[in-house]
């Protein structure tokens, strides 16, 4: 299910604000983080996020932290679907294959 949890964050500097998006960003399940400067409040939309434990860790490293609200998000379009993007582990270069002669030259040059 996906949800959208408000939080409001006593956010007195910028770098207050960085670390609330960080905090925001590493939980479980956070789809999206955004943040309202003018109200302190920190936006988060993700599926199945723990909003207790959320709000405890922003409590933890920023002082306090309330929550406003939990709604649920409705899907927007059925019909629409996000393209899929595939990233690989590892570079993918290209394969040489060695191959022996079977009459090698006795030419030294080549």
């Amino acid at each position: 299910m996906k949800q959208k949890i408000v939080m409001k964050v006593q956010m007195n500097c910028e770098k207050c604000r960085t670390k609330a998006m960080k905090i925001a960003a590493v939980a479980e399940g956070v789809i999206s983080v955004a943040i309202e400067r003018e109200k302190s409040l920190v936006v988060v939309v993700g599926d199945g996020v723990d909003s207790v434990s959320l709000a405890g860790s922003l409590r933890k490293k920023l002082g306090s932290a309330t929550i406003e609200s939990v709604q649920e998000v409705k899907a927007e379009s059925a019909g629409k679907k996000d393209p899929i993007i595939c990233y690989s582990q590892y570079p993918q270069y290209p394969t040489y294959a060695v191959v022996s002669d079977q009459y090698p030259s006795n030419c030294a040059i080549m």
